[in-house]
This record gives C-alpha cells, sequence and structure tokens, in this order.
C-alpha cells in the first residue's frame, strides 16, 4: 500500500493529465451535436466523385429555407385579416350625436320643422357613416378586403366600404350641399368631429391564428424519391436540383442513423477521433514543448481554451448555422501566441478548427476560411502591447474572411447573383469581437498566474513601485540593472529571442541587493568598505543571499514567475571567485559549495542571456584603459568561463548564437566606453 501511494504521489501530474485528457474527451462529444454524418462530402458546382448514387430508401425532397421563407411571406402577404366590429361604441356615437346637436343648435331661432328636419339629416349621415363602420387606420396596407366579425359571423368586406376618420369631413359637406343645407356646414363639421369614433378595429389574436393554421398547413416537401432510384452519376456536376435532393437525403440519412440502435456506435466513433486529436496536443507539448508539458497549469490552460471555443462554436450552431463565422475563432491562436510561442498556437488552432469540423455546416468551406486566418493571425501579430498592431492584423484577419467567402460563393453559384452580404457583416462583427482579446489576455493572467507582452511592458516602467524603491535604497544596483537590461535586450532581438522578456528579468534581477546595499561595490561611494570587517565565508554568504533574498521580494511584489526565475538563474550555479580564493589563503581545505550559488542554471535562451550580459557589464566596471582587444578578449574569456563551467547545458542555446550575442555585447562596450580608432600623427 505504501509503495503505491509513493507512486501516486510521485505520477501526480502524470495522473491529473490523463484525467484533464479523459475530461476534455468527454466534454467536446457531449458538446455535438446529437446526429450522424453523412459519409458523402459534396458541393454545389463541383462534381460528384464517388461512384453512382441510389437512394438507400424512401425520402422527401425538403424545400431550402428561403423556399419556405418565401412561401409564409406570400401567404402573409394574400391573407385576409380580421377586422372587429364594436357595437356599443356605434350606440355611444348615437347617445353623444342626441346630446351635443340640441347644444349647438339652441343658439339658433329654428321651427320646430326645422330642427326636426335638421337632426333627420345628421342620423341619415351617421347611418351612411356606420352602415359597415368606421375603420381605425393601422398604417399603409395593401390588402384590398378584410374579414368583419359582427356578431359571431364574418363577412368578407371591401376596404373601400369603410369610412375613416379624414374621409367625415368631406362626407358631411358632399352631403348638406346636395340637401341644400351648406349654411350649417361648420356646425355639422364641428359636430362630427367631436362625436364620430372608429368602431372597426384590427384583431390580432384572430388573424394571428388564422395565419398560424395557413402555416401549419404549409408543405415543407416538394415530392419524394422513392428507393432504388438513381439520384447522381459519377462525375456529374452537382447543380441546384441535385443538390437539394442530396441536401435531403443527407438530413434524413443523419436523423435515421442517430437512431437507438446506433447511438452507442456514433458516440464511439466521436470519441476515438476527438480522442486522437486531443492525442496529437499531449504528444506534441510532450517532445517538443517539454517545460509546458511539465507544468499541469498550462496544459489546463490551452485545453480549457480549446473547449471554450468548441462550446460557444456548438451553442451557435445549435441556436443558427448561419451566424457561425461570428465565433472569433482566431483569438485562440492570438492567446497561445502571446502566453506561449506562435507554433503551438497555430497547432492548437488547426486541432481546435478540426474538431469543430464535425459541428458545422460546410467543413471544408469552414476548415479552409479558419486554418488561413490562423495563419494570418500567427504570421501578422506581434508585439500585441502595441494597440495599432492588434488593429491591423485584426483588419486582414477580416479581410482574409471576406475574400474567401467571396471565392467559395463564385466558385459555388458561378457568378455574383444571390450573394448574402448579410455573411460580411458577421465578418465584421467577428472582428470586433477578436478586439476583446486584451481585456481577456488581462483575465486569464489573473486566473491562470500567466504573463503577457502586455504585463511585461507594465513592469519594465522603472517608475514602478519596485523599481523606484531599488533606486533609493540601491542606486548603484539600479544604474547596473539598467545597462544590464539594454545589453540582454540587444543581445535578444538579434537573435529571435523574447526581448521584452529579457529587459524586464534584467531591471528585477538583483533587487535581492537592496536588503545589503552597501556590500556590494556599486553602492560603495566612500572608501569603505564592510566585507573588511568579515570572514570570506560571510562575505560570501551575503553575496549568494541576494539571490534568494530577491525571490522572496518579488513573490511579496506579486511578481509573475518568468520574471522570477531571472532571479533564481541570473548567476547559475557559479563561484564567488574572489572571496573563495580569500578564504584558500586562510584555509587551504576550503569547501567550494559554500561559496557557489544554488542555482539552477540557465533553462532558455533569455536566461542564457541575462547570465552573460550581467556577467560582462559588472565585470566591465574593472576595466583600466580598455581598447578593442582588450574588450574582445574580455567578453570572449567570461563567456568562455561560463561555457567550460556548463551554465548553458540546459538553455537550448547553440554556439552560433552565443558568438553573435558575443559580438553584440562587444560592440555595446565599445560604444559605452567611446572607444575611437586611433589616427596616425
Amino acid at each position: 500500500m505504501r509503495k503505491f501511494l509513493d507512486r501516486l504521489y510521485k505520477n501526480q501530474s502524470l495522473i491529473y493529465k490523463y484525467i484533464l485528457y479523459a475530461v476534455s474527451i468527454f466534454l467536446v462529444v457531449f458538446f455535438f451535436p446529437k446526429g450522424g454524418k453523412f459519409k458523402y462530402e459534396f458541393q454545389k458546382g463541383k462534381p460528384w466523385q464517388y461512384d453512382n448514387l441510389y437512394a438507400p430508401f424512401d425520402f422527401s425532397i425538403k424545400k431550402t429555407d428561403e423556399e419556405i421563407a418565401m412561401e409564409k411571406l406570400n401567404i402573409q402577404n394574400n391573407l385576409i385579416d380580421y377586422y372587429a366590429f364594436d357595437e356599443d361604441l356605434e350606440k355611444e356615437v348615437y347617445y353623444a350625436f342626441e346630446r351635443k346637436f340640441d347644444t349647438i343648435f339652441a343658439g339658433y331661432k329654428l321651427k320646430m320643422g326645422q330642427f326636426t328636419s335638421l337632426k333627420k339629416v345628421g342620423y341619415e349621415i351617421l347611418d351612411e357613416i356606420y352602415a359597415n363602420g368606421v375603420l381605425k387606420s393601422n398604417g399603409i396596407t395593401t390588402k384590398k378586403t378584410l374579414y368583419l366579425v359582427k356578431g359571431n359571423e364574418a363577412r368578407r368586406v371591401n376596404m373601400d366600404d369603410f369610412y375613416r376618420l379624414q374621409d367625415i369631413s368631406g362626407l358631411v359637406d358632399r352631403d348638406l350641399s346636395k340637401r341644400g343645407l351648406s349654411n350649417y356646414t361648420s356646425e355639422y363639421q364641428e359636430l362630427f368631429f367631436n362625436i364620430i369614433k372608429p368602431n372597426v378595429f384590427y384583431d390580432e389574436n384572430l388573424s394571428q391564428k388564422e395565419l398560424e393554421n395557413e402555416f401549419s398547413e404549409l408543405s415543407t416537401t416538394r415530392g419524394n424519391v422513392d428507393e432504388g432510384k438513381l439520384i447522381i452519376v459519377k462525375g456529374e456536376v452537382v447543380e441546384a436540383d441535385n443538390f437539394k435532393i442530396l441536401n435531403s437525403l443527407k438530413e434524413e440519412y443523419e436523423s435515421e442513423l442517430w437512431a437507438a440502435n446506433n447511438y452507442y456506435f456514433i458516440l464511439f466513433g466521436y470519441t476515438v477521433l476527438v480522442a486522437l486529436v486531443l492525442l496529437m496536443l499531449l504528444l506534441f507539448l510532450k517532445k517538443y514543448r517539454p517545460i509546458t508539458f511539465k507544468n499541469n497549469t498550462k496544459v489546463t490552460f490551452i485545453f480549457f481554451n480549446i473547449l471554450l471555443m468548441v462550446f460557444v462554436t456548438t451553442l451557435v450552431v445549435k441556436y443558427d448555422e448561419t451566424y457561425v463565422f461570428v465565433v472569433p475563432l482566431c483569438i485562440l491562436p492570438l492567446i497561445i501566441k502571446t502566453f506561449f510561442d506562435a507554433r503551438l498556437g497555430l497547432f492548437v488552432h488547426v486541432l481546435t478548427v478540426l474538431i469543430l469540423g464535425f459541428v458545422v455546416p460546410n467543413s471544408f468551406e469552414y476548415i479552409f476560411l479558419q486554418i488561413m486566418a490562423g495563419i494570418v493571425t500567427i504570421l501578422t501579430v506581434s508585439e500585441l502591447y502595441k494597440r495599432a498592431n492588434l488593429f491591423i492584423s485584426v483588419t486582414e484577419i477580416t479581410l482574409i474572411y471576406m475574400v474567401g467567402y467571396f471565392a467559395f460563393h463564385i466558385i459555388h453559384e458561378g457568378n455574383l447573383e444571390d450573394i448574402h452580404w448579410l455573411v460580411f457583416g458577421l465578418f465584421l462583427l467577428n472582428g470586433m469581437i477578436t478586439l476583446f482579446v486584451q481585456p481577456l489576455i488581462y483575465i486569464y493572467e489573473k486566473i491562470f498566474g500567466l504573463v503577457s507582452d502586455v504585463s511585461l511592458l507594465e513592469l519594465s516602467d522603472t517608475n514602478s513601485k519596485l523599481l523606484k524603491e531599488l533606486s533609493n535604497k540601491a542606486p548603484g544596483t539600479f544604474h547596473h540593472s539598467l545597462q544590464v537590461a539594454n545589453l540582454a535586450e540587444a543581445a535578444a532581438n538579434e537573435i529571435g529571442a523574447n526581448a521584452m522578456l529579457v529587459r524586464v528579468g534584467a531591471l528585477y534581477h538583483d533587487i535581492g541587493k537592496m536588503n545589503n546595499p552597501t556590500y556590494f561595490t556599486e553602492n560603495q561611494i566612500t572608501n569603505v568598505n564592510p566585507h573588511n570587517e568579515l570572514q570570506p565565508l560571510d562575505s560570501a554568504k551575503i553575496i549568494i543571499d541576494h539571490v534568494i533574498e530577491g525571490v522572496e521580494i518579488a513573490r511579496k511584489n506579486n511578481l509573475p514567475d518568468r520574471v522570477i526565475d531571472f532571479i533564481r538563474v541570473h548567476h547559475g550555479t557559479t563561484l564567488v571567485y574572489y572571496f573563495y580564493k580569500k578564504q584558500m589563503e586562510l584555509e587551504e581545505g576550503a569547501d567550494e559549495k559554500d561559496f557557489r550559488y544554488p542555482g539552477p542554471i540557465p533553462f532558455s535562451k533569455e536566461t542564457a542571456i541575462l547570465m552573460m550580459a550581467d556577467s560582462i557589464e559588472a565585470a566591465s566596471k574593472s576595466l583600466k584603459n580598455p581598447t578593442f582587444l582588450i574588450i574582445d578578449e574580455f567578453v570572449d574569456k567570461i563567456i568562455s568561463g561560463q561555457m567550460n563551467a556548463n551554465q548553458f547545458l540546459n538553455a537550448n542555446i547553440t554556439f552560433k548564437e552565443i558568438e553573435t550575442i558575443k559580438k553584440v555585447l562587444k560592440q555595446k562596450l565599445i560604444n559605452i566606453y567611446h572607444l575611437r580608432v586611433e589616427y596616425p600623427e
């Protein structure tokens, strides 16, 4: 049992990766839409590449979404709407007429016969107006007829048979003129203007029910294909009619395939394919990115982003596959490149696109466009901390999408007709969402403890709290760090290493000296050297401890681990030679281990560059009357000593790159000391 627990403890990192791998496979397959996969790939306008295809079973030819939408629109335009007749409102109008007529004409000296005659005329006009009713206008309509619901009956009536409020004034004027009562026109106009109200209203509920009934009777198919019928022959171009039949067969095939008997087989097939894709990712990390592979947080981060993209894409496809290109898939290579490197970013992007090929419609087009966009992302995005670079890259990605879609449309249709301009809008929206990568990177940094170039740019600010403290407590060390940063950055640029990371590492590599600044020569402003009062062993301990103390200060100030690595390894396992020699003079059997830095040795090009630049800059202060030859021999001697001490064994740096770094450091020292060619007299 104890051996088992020991083995479990030793392999816990690997066990975690197995669990992460299994959970990722389960989630990806779970996200997949529940449906089989048609075994033939075909595209409109391209030849049928398989053998002659015969109908494997009876199936219906389904109408396209556009055809169904057009038929629904046609039904909606031709449907006769229902209007309700309000009898109570009509009675209210007659009652109001009775009251207000007496009030308006009370001031006129009319005989009883004239008064009765005028009122009768008013009733006749009202009867004419409300014979069918006054229609409440619902805007401009092209429909000529409607169904008028009066009581429990509905009868078909022409729109022109109704009066509207704007028609009343002309009707009153016309009827009074016919009867020779034009003198009373203004009174009648005032009267009818105040009392006439619409009593025929659009019945939305009844009209909508009728529309839904019509839609329910709409057929979604246009005929059937019998089993055994020839659908398409090998080499025949897939045209409009064949394309519709093949799509219908595909839908029917996939729906029948996902039956109870086949359910577990299809799940097993999906699981195997997804497992292969994710296995390729793990193998790539293990072989080419071993440091990343050993870090479970980084592996989790990569898998999390893949799962996030698969989840969002499948969610959009289930909602409406038209919007599949709104998903900003290029955020994935952007983020991976930001936190890791371009090659890993492209590899992860391609694998994710391959997984999504099972989910999206027109998988060939989708995979082609997304891989092209991913390559453009990797090639164009650099120095993400510069805002203009991101905008330029997103613009290029959007153009790739648009040009690619445009080309595919021409291939399929053979012309520019029926091009869906909405898709171009979706590509623009995709580009705008991709800009969200900046705040997303910040969120990831806080959640996963990673560091990007944006954060490195912030850390390189010499006005930051920690660097300000360094400049106040140890001004000589601060100046030394600036010089080392300049040397290391120049060398990193020359060999293609991460110059921003090297610069930040150089600025913070000696912050441990703040605890005992006067014990380091660059901070000694008098001739008094405190080491003169100490034993060589104690002096060596103070010098060596600045590495450990620097790591502690960095952790207290929440510096990223990538920066702390520079503090830890900038002296590697080298020897504090000066105090070791002094101890040897006092005691022949001095233990060399007491005078060595604890390490580890540099593990990357960037940390190796810092070790070289730090040693060169510090030792160059001892040069007296330097010349070209002296500087040349001086740089070669120091770096050769580090190589002989095996300090660069784990740094993945070549001899050629080391020679290049030497040349850069020599040139920089020549510039620092302002050496000039000596002209003959």
